[in-house]
């Protein structure tokens, strides 16, 4: 295998949740946040991270392709909005799968899709 291969048990698909200012507090009422990040928790990788700069899209998780995904292409999935339980699941399905670049995006999760903020205002 040449040095610059990942081998197929590289770096998984993961999520990464933001939980700072807005997304995973009061601000986003009716939405269990610890309840969310330990549902995902109990199925796929997640990393906590603090403000991701789309406060307005609260709460945001971000779906990062697996090494597997990265060298067919894939670049991360941002998604915001998602205070829903079944979004939560079908994000943890489709990681699960295999995430961006392995498997398919399931169309329900397009309604979630947003701009990540350093791509905004770019023509």
């Amino acid at each position: 295998m040449p040095a610059n291969t990942i081998p197929p048990s590289g770096a998984p698909c993961r999520v990464v949740v933001c939980r700072d200012c807005c997304c995973g507090t009061p601000k986003v009422a009716g939405v269990d946040h610890d309840a969310q990040t330990a549902r995902l928790r109990a199925q796929v990788p997640v990393r906590v991270s603090d403000c991701l700069d789309i406060c307005e899209q609260a709460n945001v998780i971000v779906v990062q392709p697996s090494a597997e995904g990265r060298a067919a292409g894939a670049r991360p999935v941002w998604l915001g909005l998602v205070n829903d339980p079944g979004a939560t699941e079908d994000i943890a399905a489709w990681v699960r799968a295999g995430g961006p670049g392995v498997a398919p995006r399931p169309e329900i999760l397009d309604l979630y899709t947003v701009t990540p903020p350093r791509q905004r205002g770019i023509a």
